[in-house]
């Protein structure tokens, strides 16, 4: 028999960074959380390892091949595939808690599933509260059942525990700025893929990595909060903190302002999630010790939105909304692709999506599957002007 505080938890992006993180804390405290479930893209190897290291009997590979399956039936291990294997995933009966740890758009009908089920979810999957946000967040039925699982949307809601909704006033999203903060416009115009690779902080995937690079990540992140918190895009700010120690800052009604910091580390966050409203006793842990307070870097800069427009493309696409912040989720995903492959330079990342953001001149989405149909329409435009503005 499981005790009460035993919680057994679903992770879909297990082979990932984030879910790394989070599998790290679960096998921490394995008097608290269980590992029931496990999803990947790919990577079926590493998939069947995990599940074998944390007894997992439900996996999920995207397109197993037939040695894939035989190799998780022979452990003894449920190997599910395609659309319906992920939402299956999502709403597993014996899980309490779903973790959305994958990056892309395949995780929108699983976090509708698992809400829908009544699960706590702790979510990293950004694009789908971008893009359709407006029918998911209903979904949620009980406070807190949905925790942000990223670092800076985790300070946030760390920092609004039990504050009256109005006495906010805005929450501020740190950035590090990237490796090109202190580049000039010129310097950037022949930054490779190599270059923008190296983030100075972070550990990310490919796509997360260069959006973090060009600011785009942020712009997209000031969408999510508003709509994780109920809040005008007009609310919501971001500021360059080259050290990542504070992830997240409150300002309230009466002038006040809180703050979250921590080592950059996505352990601590997942913890915070997975946990909640408990605290997991990190603080003993020399690997998760704050630094000392006179090590605490205080410095905040306003963002340079001229070097990099991407900030302000995303925040004036979170303002006028509609069919724009799932445009824009597909635009990006296209001009990210095409500069990895080589095929336009990094500068105009910014220049395809704010194109085809402007080329667009259809109706709103009126349901989730418009929101994911726009999505591929934003994906579509944007390839369509990498190859008639740059030939390739």
């Amino acid at each position: 028999m499981f005790s009460d505080s035993f919680t057994r938890i679903s992770v879909i992006g297990a082979t990932g960074i984030v879910g790394g993180a989070v599998l790290d804390i679960c096998a921490r405290f394995p008097e608290r959380f269980g590992v029931v479930a496990m999803a990947a893209r790919s990577n079926a190897r590493k998939l069947l390892s995990l599940s074998k290291r944390f007894g997992s009997k439900t996996a999920y590979l995207a397109n197993p091949s037939a040695e894939d399956s035989t190799m998780f039936k022979e452990n003894g291990i449920e190997l599910l595939s395609g659309e319906a294997g992920l939402e299956n995933i999502a709403g597993l009966g014996e899980a309490d808690h779903v973790v959305l740890a994958s990056s892309g758009t395949e995780a929108i009908f699983a976090l509708k599933r698992a809400l829908e089920s009544d699960k706590d979810v702790s979510l990293a999957n950004k694009e789908s509260v971008v893009a359709a946000g407006p029918w998911l967040m209903p979904l949620a039925r009980r406070p807190d059942q949905l925790r942000p699982l990223d670092s800076e949307h985790n300070a946030i809601w760390q920092c609004l525990r039990a504050e009256p909704r109005p006495h906010i006033s805005r929450v501020i999203l740190t950035a590090s700025g990237g490796p090109f903060r202190e580049f000039s416009a010129e310097r950037m115009k022949n930054v490779t893929p190599r270059e923008a690779l190296r983030h100075p902080i972070w550990n990310m995937s490919p796509k997360i990595t260069v959006d973090s690079s060009n600011l785009m990540n942020k712009g997209i992140e000031c969408i999510e909060a508003a709509r994780l918190f109920g809040l005008g895009t007009e609310r919501v700010r971001a500021v360059i903190h080259p050290s990542s120690q504070v992830h997240g800052m409150v300002e309230f009604s009466d002038a006040t302002v809180k703050l979250l910091l921590h080592k950059p580390d996505m352990r601590i966050s997942s913890a915070a999630a997975l946990a909640w409203p408990d605290r997991l006793p990190l603080g003993g842990m020399e690997e998760f010790a704050a630094p000392e307070c006179e090590n605490w870097s205080m410095e905040f800069f306003a963002p340079d939105e001229t070097r990099f427009p991407c900030l302000s493309i995303a925040r004036e696409a979170g303002r006028r909304g509609g069919p724009y912040p799932p445009l824009l989720v597909g635009a990006d995903e296209a001009a990210v692709s095409a500069f990895l492959d080589g095929r336009i330079p990094f500068l105009a990342i910014s220049n395809v999506i704010e194109r085809a953001l402007e080329t667009y001149n259809g109706p709103s989405p009126s349901s989730l599957g418009d929101a994911v149909r726009l999505i591929s329409e934003g994906e579509r435009l944007a390839a369509e002007l990498c190859s008639s503005l740059y030939g390739r």
